[in-house]
């Protein structure tokens, strides 16, 4: 992975637990529900384009319908990292300056914002260990033997 072309092509570093799971999973999907977008080699560019042009977050802050959060590259904007098969979007908050300190910001599919004070990692952790709620995701979610699509599956 070429961090610097994608740090650069997005204007900020990102955290270390998400380079981590980048290296370690070129694909990530939980339970066929919750898809981590991550970059792949040779296409560090694309990925940090689309999550500084994220349309759909300009839209909804236009529209007026973001709380008081601001799409990035503002200060303290909000970069998209994982999506739900229902329309949940999670972020980052990219303020305060540390990249470690990022917190978790979901938009639910009911347009509710839920700030969570930890990293990519320990969010999907808890998602997964059932030990962080959002709220608004589907009860089943993860199910009771929960699927991890990852390094060794085929996504044909």
């Amino acid at each position: 992975m070429d961090w610097a072309a994608l740090e650069a092509g997005l204007g900020t570093a990102v955290p270390s637990d998400f380079r981590s799971l980048a290296e370690a999973y070129p694909v990530l999907v939980i339970d066929d529900f919750l898809m981590v977008s991550l970059p792949a080699p040779g296409a560090e560019a694309p990925w940090a384009s689309a999550s500084r042009d994220d349309e759909i977050l300009q839209d909804l802050y236009e529209m007026g319908d973001t709380e008081d959060y601001v799409p990035y590259p503002q200060p303290g904007g909000l970069i998209s990292w994982a999506s739900s098969n229902s329309g949940d979007t999670v972020y980052w908050r990219t303020s305060p300056a540390d990249p470690e300190a990022w917190p978790v910001v979901v938009r639910t599919d009911n347009a509710d914002w839920i700030e969570f004070p930890v990293g990519a990692v320990e969010f999907l952790a808890g998602v997964y260990g059932r030990t962080i709620d959002v709220p608004g995701m589907p009860g089943n979610f993860p199910s009771d033997d929960p699927k991890v699509l990852g390094l060794s599956d085929r996504i044909d």
